[in-house]
């Protein structure tokens, strides 16, 4: 004996699907950065140092003086010799004006007069020491200086940002069906 059969088809559903990604752009522009560095101030006052050497002592202890300065001995000297000489003279007529008292006044002058004077003399030096006289003024610095500080201008640019979204489509590409057929219901049909 035959069963009627029953036959089934069936197709699934297919759903499409159609995508346009979203796009996004992010630009960031350079910060606009300005930097001025002004030059520092700097003055410096100098006085140069200053040194003096006066030889005038040693080159006249080498007997090589100046003209004005010899001249100035020599009228000196002639006033003292003559100051000497004028008291000599004085005391000696002195003497003789008091002959009467005895002595020998003519004899003791004309063996004084006579005679050379006698010098003493030790170790000398020429020139003599410290004769050469220094002076030194030493040199003085002032520094002075003024930093700046540096000038900082600053522009700072937004972000640039475009979005477009995604989108999403869906489609139906197959519907879903689902079919049935009886198989073997004809057969009995016809009996």
């Amino acid at each position: 004996m035959n069963f009627p059969q029953l036959r089934m088809e069936s197709t699934f559903a297919q759903l499409g699907l159609t995508s346009q990604k979203p796009i996004q752009e992010i630009e960031q522009p350079s910060a606009e950065l300005s930097i001025k560095q002004p030059k520092a101030e700097l003055t410096i006052d100098r006085t140069p140092g200053k040194l003096t050497i006066d030889q005038t002592q040693a080159w006249e202890d080498m007997d090589l003086k100046h003209i004005f300065r010899r001249i100035e001995e020599y009228a000196q000297n002639g006033y003292q010799d003559w100051l000497a000489g004028l008291g000599r003279k004085s005391q000696e007529g002195d003497e003789l004006m008091r002959i009467e008292n005895g002595g020998k006044p003519i004899a003791e002058h004309a063996k004084m007069n006579s005679e050379s004077p006698q010098y003493d003399f030790n170790i000398g030096f020429v020139p003599s020491h410290f004769s050469v006289k220094t002076n030194y003024q030493p040199a003085n610095l002032r520094i002075d200086w003024k930093t700046n500080k540096p000038e900082i201008d600053v522009k700072v640019n937004k972000p640039r940002h475009d979005y477009t979204p995604g989108v999403i489509r869906g489609e139906m590409k197959q519907w879903p069906s689902l079919k049935i057929d009886v198989i073997g219901l004809e057969l009995d049909e016809k009996k």
